[in-house]
């Protein structure tokens, strides 16, 4: 993959041990992918907690379901979709959750004070990740991909399992909205922003 370049066929070979039981070929491929799936995960959910979570529960998984994998082909594309498809349903938890979380929050008064909440939204950091947790569910997992981790169209599509034309359509609409947040120089904020996940 363009974003992450990793040496086939070893990773291949420490697939082939996770499936013979080796715990410690999963350690190696936890220490080679873990930043690629937090980094992706953060900027999907856009909490580190969340991302920390996440991480962990795309290796159990990859340890569960280690003789599913096709040694033959890159696993790259399958921590992502597993990365992405665990990032959507957090998402759309959170959604319910949120209201619950802000009133316990008031109950037990531990409301931000007002400086230190406008120096967080003052934060460039915390204004892309504001922008990009705005966009639509589909929508931010190609931007996130696109940009963040520096994945190609047809790449995202293969991970996605959609048509490179829907990639570029929820990729257009992504930016348009992002335009609009983060202004004219959004696109060159997103670009940079990659380094800001790693």
């Amino acid at each position: 993959m363009k974003g992450e370049t990793v040496d086939l066929q070893s990773t291949s070979d420490l697939v082939t041990q996770l499936q013979n039981g080796s715990l410690e070929a999963l350690g190696n491929l936890y220490s080679r992918y873990n930043r690629m799936v937090y980094r992706t995960a953060y900027a999907i959910t856009g909490d580190a907690d969340a991302a920390s979570d996440l991480l962990q529960d795309v290796f159990l998984r990859l340890h569960r379901y280690a003789a599913r994998i096709d040694t033959r082909r890159p696993l790259e594309p399958w921590l992502y979709r597993m990365t992405a498809n665990l990032s959507y349903t957090w998402v759309k938890r959170r959604r319910w959750l949120r209201p619950l979380d802000e009133v316990a929050e008031w109950i037990a008064g531990e409301k931000r004070n007002l400086l230190q909440h406008q120096a967080e939204l003052n934060d460039e950091r915390h204004q892309i990740q504001r922008a990009i947790g705005s966009l639509p569910l589909q929508q931010r997992v190609v931007v996130v991909f696109y940009y963040i981790n520096d994945l190609s169209l047809q790449e995202i599509a293969d991970i996605l399992e959609v048509p490179v034309g829907t990639v570029k359509s929820r990729l257009h609409y992504g930016r348009k909205s992002l335009k609009k947040l983060l202004g004219p120089q959004g696109e060159e904020i997103l670009t940079e922003a990659r380094y800001e996940f790693t």
